[in-house]
């Protein structure tokens, strides 16, 4: 790839702040704050539902630098998760009926014991799902990952901004949509996205501008329609993610002096049918230093679990976490508008 931006935290930005992201989002004048939102619905306060889904962020260290990166991952990104919470993470994994296990990033394969994750989840029974950004698989260090990920039965969820070149490449850079290209067909001729298989490939797309993804029903009939006829690749499922107002996309919103207006959009799209849907209610995110958050956006903003239960990896209480109070934020009407968002897509 021939561009490579630097990330918030090396550009020293004002942004890379998470306290001033919160200042910036609080500081919008909206209708209505998402409390009241909740309210309205018979939602609030709202509370976990379970734990379903256990997400781990290994590290922002990534081999991209994509302009709408909530996370602010890239190259220049040194943090990484330590042995001691990678240890505590897969005894929980191991030691208690989660289902699901979700590792995410960064580019998470990049970690140093993120086969080990793998493999343990994977004879512990859990359903393994890797969010992979498709470039990482065709570095000369990594071309194995295809083979692995059909060895153990990944679930892989793949980011891929849209089915043209060049909307691919104007929000994650040069050269990213000819290399996802060819990842997609190397997981395509192991089984992946055919029917029959079991292997699930499923891919991610959200907005290149200011607006509310389209139907996730329709887009994905699309999506598997043009992918077929143009590069001859299928897939299992289409993922429809709202740009949150975080990070990078926050940056790029103020710069254009549209954040007023797409966080009221947001407002104006709330739907309580998505809200009762929120990833959140199921999922427990845990970050690189072992503090627990109610999902992987409270993670960037530094919003961990309510103060009233375990807020690390190493007072895990599952019963506990599992009927826990979420906290909220402006920024949560990102998951609650039009159709919803979640890191499963649609919501409602």
């Amino acid at each position: 790839m021939s561009r490579v931006l630097p990330t918030l935290q090396k550009r020293q930005a004002e942004l890379a702040s998470t306290r001033r992201q919160k200042q910036v989002l609080a500081g919008v004048p909206v209708t209505q704050a998402f409390e009241e939102a909740l309210g309205g619905a018979g939602l609030f306060p709202l509370r976990a539902t379970g734990i379903d889904v256990f997400q781990i962020n290994v590290g922002r260290k990534c081999n991209q630098t994509c302009r709408h990166c909530h996370v602010d991952a890239g190259p220049d990104r040194t943090e990484m998760m330590s042995d001691a919470v990678v240890d505590r993470c897969l005894e929980v994994i191991e030691g208690t009926a989660i289902p699901t296990l979700d590792i995410t990033g960064g580019a998470p394969e990049l970690h140093k014991r993120w086969r080990e994750i793998v493999q343990r989840a994977a004879a512990a029974g859990k359903h393994v799902m890797d969010r992979c950004n498709l470039t990482i698989t065709q570095l000369p260090n990594y071309r194995y990952l295809p083979e692995f990920f059909a060895e153990h039965r990944v679930h892989v969820v793949a980011s891929l901004p849209h089915f043209r070149q060049q909307g691919t490449d104007t929000q994650r850079g040069d050269g990213v949509f000819e290399q996802s290209i060819a990842a997609l067909r190397r997981l395509n001729e192991l089984g992946y996205g055919q029917e029959g298989t079991g292997l699930l490939l499923d891919l991610v797309t959200n907005p290149v501008g200011t607006f509310l993804p389209g139907n996730q029903g329709t887009l994905e009939a699309e999506w598997k329609r043009q992918m077929a006829r143009l590069y001859g690749i299928r897939f299992s499922s289409l993922y429809t993610i709202t740009n949150m107002p975080v990070s990078r996309f926050l940056e790029f919103l103020e710069e254009r002096g549209a954040l007023d207006e797409y966080m009221e959009r947001l407002v104006t799209a709330f739907n309580p049918a998505a809200a009762r849907g929120v990833m959140c209610r199921s999922t427990l995110s845990v970050g690189y230093d072992g503090t627990l958050y109610d999902c992987d956006f409270n993670q960037m903003l530094d919003l961990p679990v309510h103060p009233g239960v375990p807020r690390t990896i190493f007072d895990f209480d599952l019963d506990a976490l599992a009927a826990r109070e979420i906290v909220l934020g402006p920024h949560c009407f990102g998951c609650t508008a039009g159709a919803g968002s979640s890191c499963g897509g649609a919501t409602a």
